[in-house]
């Protein structure tokens, strides 16, 4: 394996790269969306032999905060989309059945979903002591990728203490990403993954509307990876590819896609479905080893829990006026899987296996021998 040239690690656009042709948020990230929160919790112990006694450990818990306020009192708007379904996505059934979140959104790894949603249960139960009596029980919506290449996965190592110190350090604001939270030990398409995040900001007649997402990247082949549409991965392949079985793997992806605009259900769905546009174009097939679930949600309307009267009223964007959103979330996905690969950060974990960085310096003259 090839080591980098240790050019600084940034995002996409400090190399010069802007994907699609809208402005972003303030901070190029699903924060930009009103009212979300992000925090992370990321486990790094150990290293080279996996013991009986657990380690290495490369993993971790993402926290998506749908609302600053009560979600679970004031749920939101929502809807899924599962291009593949090899990954998991614990409670997604609920939300395309209902409609709505009422939960945060926690995101870990494969063998770590049980022990993340029995821990927002005890969180739940905390917030609301007459939650599943005076209101019917909640499922949690946990998603998962396998981190088992780099991370201990049967070690373990993620307890409850990690979810509450997600949900507790959540904060609107910049994001952190690459190997952070539930993707701290993810590969994408052949180099480290992990987290990204992207916004953008549409006008629709006379509204201005933010679509924001977050991906916990871990899926493709590396001669699938493309950087705006330059077959990067397979330029560098030759040097970068590893052998071993874990080389041709599409893994999984889990998106996480906010807005401001106000969307019923199927229209969210739309928008799920497009955020699949922005995977497949970084270098998704969604094969049948591949888990790509995208759950999506709008900010703009809440439905109460707690109601004296049986209707409630919700503003809806016109279908004719979806178009923009559409391509703001294919960019944004997209941009969110290429920030993820772009700040993550070579590791070596379980069993002393090494996964190298993109290159950043051979990425930035590829990117610029097109110009």
């Amino acid at each position: 394996m090839t080591g980098n040239l240790r050019m600084k690690r940034c995002r996409i656009r400090d190399l010069g790269l802007e994907i699609g042709g809208f402005p972003t948020g303030r901070f190029n990230a699903i924060t930009d969306v009103s009212r979300i929160k992000v925090g992370h919790s990321t486990i790094v112990r150990g290293s080279g032999k996996v013991t009986a006694q657990g380690g290495p450990a490369r993993t971790g818990v993402t926290a998506v905060l749908p609302s600053d306020g009560n979600v679970y009192l004031d749920r939101v708007v929502a809807a899924g989309a599962v291009l593949h379904g090899g990954g998991e996505a614990s409670g997604l059934v609920r939300v395309m059945g209902r409609r709505l979140i009422d939960t945060p959104i926690l995101l870990t790894n494969t063998l770590s979903v049980g022990v993340v949603s029995e821990a927002v249960i005890d969180h739940m139960l905390r917030l609301y002591p007459g939650f599943g009596e005076e209101h019917d029980a909640v499922v949690p919506l946990v998603g998962e990728c396998d981190d088992s290449w780099l991370n201990d996965i049967a070690g373990s190592h993620v307890g409850a203490e990690h979810v509450a110190a997600a949900l507790e350090g959540a904060r609107s604001g910049p994001v952190a990403e690459g190997n952070v939270g539930g993707g701290t030990g993810l590969v994408s398409c052949g180099f480290k993954g992990g987290i990204g995040t992207s916004s953008r900001v549409v006008r629709v007649a006379d509204e201005s509307y933010t679509v924001g997402v977050l991906v916990m990247a871990g899926f493709g082949r590396m001669e699938d990876l493309r950087v705006d549409g330059i077959p990067v991965g397979r330029l560098l392949a030759p040097e970068y590819r590893q052998s071993g079985p874990r080389r041709d793997r599409r893994g999984s992806v889990v998106v996480v896609l906010a807005t401001e605009a106000p969307l019923l259900p199927h229209q969210l769905e739309i928008l799920a479905q497009r955020a699949g546009v922005g995977i497949g174009r970084a270098g998704s097939s969604a094969g049948q080893g591949c888990g790509e679930i995208v759950l999506a949600f709008s900010s703009a309307n809440t439905i109460p829990r707690e109601r004296q009267q049986m209707v409630s009223r919700v503003r809806v964007l016109l279908s004719e006026g979806m178009d923009p959103l559409c391509e703001a979330a294919a960019d944004a996905a997209e941009e969110s899987v290429l920030n993820a690969l772009c700040m993550a950060e070579d590791m070596t974990g379980a069993n002393g296996r090494s996964v190298p960085a993109l290159p950043l310096d051979k990425l930035k003259k590829l990117l610029d021998q097109r110009k």
